[in-house]
């Protein structure tokens, strides 16, 4: 049995699979395996899920279809929605509804998946500590106003001379987190692994 997972670009679909496994496999009888969709960004996924998803869950084998999005970067929201709760909420329902399937969960990276790396100051090179642990007790707090991936960028540019290489360093950055710790301090992160869990068990 297995999960689909539908992802908006290079670093979740490299990184975040095998990140969810290592939380996931040990609280299971028996692993469950998380095959990772990657689209070319949010407008495809938003665009072609509704027609992948129904194509996915027609497979004996898949459990449900999970799609993660960043909350930064789409353009869904109504104006009204401006507080990443109100366009967590919203976009939610809206892109289950869109979709339309039982079997179908939406979820969002508050407000991008870089935000769960500063749960854990210790991942990152020594000379970029210092300026993540600042950021560690409430991740998700890291705003759509000045992104996760942006201060990455910048606190990367400053101590070393180089930009944050997104896919390359987030990959590593993932494989050494522990996702309990990103667990007990991002509760958006809480969400999706717990729902996760909850299919995963039922289905077992």
């Amino acid at each position: 049995m297995k999960f689909v997972l539908f992802v908006e670009g290079h670093t979740e679909h490299k990184a975040i699979p095998s990140f969810l496994k290592r939380w996931l496999d040990p609280k299971l009888s028996q692993p469950v395996g998380i095959q990772s969709i990657r689209f070319n960004g949010w407008p495809e996924l938003v665009k072609d899920a509704p027609v992948k998803a129904r194509l996915y869950l027609s497979r004996d084998d898949v459990i449900p279809v999970i799609a993660l999005l960043d909350l930064y970067g789409p353009t869904i929201y109504p104006q009204g929605k401006k507080t990443p709760d109100e366009r967590y909420v919203w976009a939610k329902h809206y892109l289950e509804k869109k979709v339309g399937l039982r079997r179908f969960f939406q979820f969002f990276a508050v407000h991008e998946v870089e935000a769960w790396l500063f749960s854990d100051p210790s991942v990152f090179p020594s000379l970029i500590r210092t300026q993540i642990a600042g950021l560690s007790q409430y991740p998700e707090r890291v705003n759509g106003a000045n992104p996760p991936a942006k201060r990455l960028n910048n606190f990367y540019q400053r101590q070393t001379g180089r930009g944050y290489k997104k896919v390359v360093y987030g990959k590593d950055l993932f494989s050494k987190l522990d996702p309990d710790v990103a667990y007990g301090k991002c509760p958006r992160l809480k969400d999706i692994l717990d729902k996760m869990l909850a299919l995963a068990e039922s289905a077992c």
